[in-house]
């Protein structure tokens, strides 16, 4: 009413503030940072000089060939499956004429490769995926590649990599794997998220090289039991994380 006082309540603003609870920050997502970017650059330029003879391990003439081969490696040595393929290609040179051979023909080639019999399932199936679904062509990018029957994306990569020219991702083998949590590119074990680093860390250029590159370091310098690292031309370059150094 006109007149009357206004009663004040004397109570504070009423707009609560959300306490912080403490050790809550943000996540950060970040990439690897410019320096280390840098020092990947360094890397693979060292390498690219010590190994310019640096190549896919794997025989082969075309992509059908190299499909075939990087399948057969699976558990192998290069050796060995080099030595297997110029027998395998004679008699079955083709898509067409695998697709149609029987398993245990195929098995009884490939035998010292190790689980023969999957791995003459897996070339007798991805050779008619291929005859019926791509006219006998071995496709050329990752989705067709992936869908053929036994080809997973590290041996996609290879196709992609090496008879296509196309760097689509980074092989990554047990060389590979080693190589780069020790040069601490990657704190990973499985092969997935390690190419997820390493395609962030590396220019997308140099994704096919980089793995023969590592992969030949590997077996020349820096093995698994001892690596040399005195002599090593990374030696400056490199943490040496999980490296066990002896005193002399």
């Amino acid at each position: 009413m006109p007149g009357m006082a206004k009663k004040t309540t004397g109570n504070k603003s009423t707009t609560k503030k959300t306490a912080k609870k403490p050790g809550t920050k943000k996540k950060r997502t970040s990439g690897p940072d410019a320096a280390t970017k840098q020092r990947a650059v360094t890397i693979y330029d060292k390498l690219a000089k010590q190994y310019p003879q640096a190549k896919c391990a794997l025989d082969h003439e075309d992509a059908f060939q190299l499909l075939i081969a990087t399948m057969l490696s699976a558990q192998c040595t290069d050796e060995r499956v080099n030595m297997v393929t110029p027998v395998l290609f004679k008699k079955w040179s083709t898509p067409k004429k695998l697709a149609a051979a029987k398993q245990e023909d195929v098995e009884k080639v490939i035998h010292s490769t190790g689980f023969f019999r999957q791995k003459a399932k897996s070339l007798i199936a991805t050779s008619t995926d291929i005859t019926e679904k791509h006219g006998g062509k071995v496709p050329d990018t990752m989705d067709e590649l992936t869908s053929l029957r036994g080809v997973a994306r590290k041996t996609a990569n290879v196709v992609l990599g090496n008879a296509y020219g196309q760097n689509v991702g980074v092989v990554v083998d047990t060389h590979v794997r080693r190589l780069t949590n020790r040069m601490g590119f990657t704190k990973h074990e499985d092969p997935v998220k390690i190419e997820q680093d390493l395609m962030a860390t590396f220019p997308r250029d140099d994704w096919t090289m980089l793995s023969h590159l590592l992969i030949w370091h590997g077996r020349k310098t820096c093995n698994a039991r001892k690596p040399d690292c005195a002599n090593c031309v990374l030696k400056d370059d490199c943490p040496k994380i999980g490296v066990e150094t002896k005193k002399k």
